[in-house]
């Protein structure tokens, strides 16, 4: 599952998201998500999260 759309994602639900300063690398983070930053309900570059370790990111992948 891809991390586009706002309902697919869940505050606990483990993810992998792209830090700002990994976009061009792709080098992707794991960890929790805590908080849902975009408003908006899809985004092409994926939701942007807070995840629990503090890390900023968009969503690239959810893990099951």
């Amino acid at each position: 599952m891809d991390g586009k759309s706002r309902s697919s994602i869940k505050p606990g639900l483990k993810v992998k998201i792209v830090l700002k300063e990994h976009q061009k690398s792709g080098l992707l983070t794991e960890g929790i998500v805590k908080d849902i930053l975009t408003n908006s309900p899809n985004h092409p570059h994926g939701i942007k999260v807070r995840l629990m370790s503090g890390h900023v990111g968009r969503v690239k992948e959810v893990c099951q």
